[in-house]
Formats: C-alpha cells, sequence, structure tokens
C-alpha cells in the first residue's frame, strides 16, 4: 500500500480537518504564479481547437450543410436528438473529453512546479500525453463521461427541470480530485475515482466553498472584456492543486 492509500485509509476512518482560509490563499497565491502562462496556453489551445473541429465538419458534410447545421434554427437540445444523431453527439461530447482531459490535466504540473519555484515550460501542457499517466486518464474520463451522461439522459427524460444538471454537477463535484489522484498520487483511474469521492465526501462543505469561491473568481474574466477569462480560469486548476495538497500532501521526493 502506497503513502496516498494510507492516508486515504485514514481519511476513510478518521476525516481530516481543512481550513478555508490556508487553503484558499494558497490557491490563489498559486494562481498568481501561473495565470499568464496558463491563460495563454487555453486560449492558443481552444483557438486551434475550434479551427480543427470547424474544419472537421466542413470536410465531412461540406460547406453548406455546416451552415444549415450551425443555424439557431435548427439546433436541438440533447432531449431531442435521437436514434443516430444522439449517438453522434454523445460520441463526439465523449471523443472530444477524452482528448482534452491529458491536457488539462498539465495544469496541475505546472501548479506544482510552481509552488516549488520550478521554471514550468509549455511541455509541461503535454506531460500527461504519456504513459503510465495518459491510460489511467483517459480511462477516468471514460468512466465519469459515460456514467455523466447515462445518469444525466435518464433523469432529463423525467420532465423534472435542471435535474440531470443537476446530478452532472454532484458527479463533477465528488470527482473533482480524480485527475490529481492519478498524476500525484500515481493511483489507477478506479482507484483514483474511488479515492476523489471517500476525501470530498468526508468535507464536502468546505469543499464546496472553496469550489464555488474558485468559479466565482474564474468568471471575473467576462468582466470588461470576455476574453480575459481565459486568464482567471487558471484559478480553479490551482485550488484543485491546493486541495489535493492540504489534504494527501506530498513527499519530499520529486513528482514526475
Amino acid at each position: 500500500m502506497t503513502t496516498v492509500e494510507k492516508r486515504v485509509e485514514e481519511i476513510k476512518s478518521k476525516g481530516y480537518e481543512l481550513d478555508f482560509g490556508t487553503v484558499f490563499n494558497h490557491a490563489f497565491e498559486n494562481y498568481k504564479k501561473i495565470a499568464l502562462y496558463a491563460g495563454s496556453m487555453i486560449l492558443v489551445f481552444l483557438v486551434v481547437m475550434g479551427i480543427l473541429i470547424t474544419g472537421g465538419f466542413i470536410l465531412a458534410i461540406g460547406m453548406p450543410a455546416f451552415i444549415k447545421m450551425a443555424n439557431p434554427e435548427n439546433l436541438k437540445t440533447i432531449e431531442s436528438l435521437v436514434g443516430i444523431n444522439l449517438i453522434l453527439y454523445l460520441g463526439s461530447m465523449l471523443a472530444l473529453g477524452l482528448l482534452i482531459g491529458p491536457f488539462f490535466a498539465g495544469f496541475l504540473k505546472m501548479a506544482h512546479s510552481a509552488d516549488k519555484d520550478e521554471a514550468f515550460t509549455s511541455a509541461a501542457i503535454f506531460e500527461y500525453y504519456k504513459a503510465p499517466y495518459f491510460l489511467q486518464i483517459i480511462i477516468s474520463s471514460l468512466i465519469i463521461s459515460v456514467f455523466n451522461m447515462t445518469i444525466s439522459l435518464l433523469l432529463n427524460r423525467t420532465g423534472i427541470l435542471y435535474l440531470g444538471t443537476l446530478s452532472s454537477l454532484i458527479i463533477n463535484f465528488i470527482t473533482l480530485l480524480t485527475v490529481a489522484f492519478i498524476v500525484f498520487g500515481k493511483l489507477n483511474a478506479l482507484d483514483a475515482i474511488k479515492a476523489s469521492i471517500t476525501v470530498v465526501l468526508k468535507n464536502p462543505i468546505t469543499i464546496l466553498a472553496l469550489t464555488i469561491t474558485a468559479f466565482i473568481g474564474s468568471l471575473v474574466g467576462f468582466i470588461g472584456c470576455c476574453i480575459g477569462v481565459f486568464f482567471t480560469l487558471p484559478i480553479m486548476y490551482s485550488m484543485t492543486y491546493a486541495l489535493y495538497n492540504a489534504i494527501i500532501g506530498f513527499e519530499t521526493k520529486k513528482i514526475d
């Protein structure tokens, strides 16, 4: 049993204390170190992805069909999709999530390097597109996404407004630390998911308060110029890192 696994077992039996102010201050100080660089990387990545996805659709179905599909009058809600359209929608969303998962995991690496005052480069963002992390991040994303989509669709079809959305938020919340457990704790996908759920449910109020605070902070970028949100969004990754650091901690040896 690794040190991380022992810590999770200890938390499972004894719980843990989490100070809001300490974690928030740590996250904010970390964010200030990575904001500009991480924000630039997110902006460039999303622009490139947008071009590639748009170009892919145009090549696949042609410009006239793409323009017709993009018309707001022709857009459908997920609840109204059936048959092949539903399968294509879920498949594309799942594929996109699997593709970008390791990319955004790189911001945790960046946050860790910044916390240790180590230099970080653009290569750090792509650190987890290699073994053994890539496969475990993909598997965890697949498990969470499939479960999330299935529950959300089933609940949405009950007709109760926002029930599916609420379930998605809850699932995303309790699996918040999954990727951190993979990249820092070196757990496999299933163990990382279980560890995240265990840790979050032992102190949900404080973690929820910190997460909401960081989310509100990330929205500040919409004020004045919407492009600023790319530079405030990294606070979410700094918060995830600060939570993992406060709850699990790190050994003195260097993290890969």
